[in-house]
């Protein structure tokens, strides 16, 4: 911010009359100033280091360079600029990316003058604003369970299942062979499959897997 307690703004958007109508809103905004204009994001990285903003209106759409790389780049090279996104877009492959880019707030095109004005008046005093189905879109993502890693039986086929529960009753390969109906030979090849798959070494370790996780009869 200037001495004054402006707030110096500068325009990202590869819309000219988006950014006309943008310059001429915040123009007559108490405490803000439209430092300058870009239509691209080469543009506008070069711009942000031209004049050090304080807040970056940005666009996410854009040839050449996008919104999420530009919002990158700057925050790599002036950390203390606050990016806010003023986009059409909320589908999670660019709202999520340009937010863990860094991006301080996040608006929707058709959020009335004011209330872009108030965003980056409370960016200046580091303030978030998301817009309200971005906020509960990030809050629903983040009230998902977390997936939990698959164990390794399971990964088993039915026929290695079978096999694991008569290793964990003592079985011999033998006796194996006969309760299945099938040759030795089988019997030893789905144990080489089966100690692969849970990380064991023999029928000792494979039958104290199985009776660790529940899986003996």
């Amino acid at each position: 911010m200037t001495e004054q307690g402006m707030v110096r703004v500068l325009l990202v958007d590869d819309h000219e009359m988006v950014r006309i109508g943008l310059a001429a809103v915040l123009g007559t905004e108490e405490g803000i100033e439209v430092v300058g204009e870009a239509g691209n994001g080469n543009d506008g990285l070069r711009l942000a280091r031209e004049y050090s903003p304080d807040v970056v209106l940005m666009d996410l759409v854009m040839e050449g360079m996008d919104g999420i790389e530009t919002t990158r780049k700057i925050m790599e090279e002036m950390p203390n600029v606050r990016v806010i996104v003023l986009t059409s877009f909320l589908d999670d492959e660019k709202m999520y990316p340009v937010i863990e880019a860094g991006a301080f707030s996040y608006l929707l095109k058709t959020s009335r003058a004011s209330e872009i004005a108030d965003a980056i008046r409370a960016a200046a005093r580091g303030q978030s604003v998301l817009e309200s189905q971005v906020a509960s879109k990030m809050m629903n993502r983040f009230r998902r369970p977390p997936q939990s890693a698959a164990q390794p039986h399971e990964e088993l086929t039915d026929r290695e299942m079978e096999v694991l529960k008569l290793i964990a009753l003592g079985k011999s390969n033998q006796e194996i062979a006969d309760d299945l109906y099938i040759g030795i030979k089988t019997v030893k090849y789905h144990l080489t499959n089966m100690f692969g798959k849970l990380g064991v070494e023999d029928r000792t370790q494979a039958a104290i897997y199985a009776h660790r996780n529940g899986l003996a009869e």
